[in-house]
């Protein structure tokens, strides 16, 4: 697999990517990492960028989970989960 060099700024700013966004980078960086052959301080700085791309995607998954799931209070206190089909999420449009 041939992918261009990542530009690996550990710093930047991933809050705005979506999920298959941060997804393809987090596997363009791991690809390069897994070439091998660079200089410590870039792969270093790749696996700090791989590690805040992970927990973007991992973000995005856990708030879309919610977003499946719907709490419903029982009488008692107790919470039960329904699970809420595609069709009925709320599209951010």
């Amino acid at each position: 697999m041939v992918t261009e060099p990542v530009n690996a700024d550990p710093a930047a700013d991933f809050s705005t990517l979506s999920f298959d966004e941060a997804l393809a980078e987090l596997q363009r960086t791991v690809a390069e990492l897994e070439e091998g052959g660079l200089p410590l301080e870039r792969s270093i700085t790749l696996y700090e960028r791989g590690v805040a791309l992970h927990e973007r995607c991992t973000s995005l998954l856990t708030s879309a989970e919610l977003r499946v799931q719907k709490l419903l209070e029982r009488s008692s206190g107790a919470l039960a989960v329904a699970e809420i089909k595609a069709a009925e999420v709320p599209q951010d449009d």
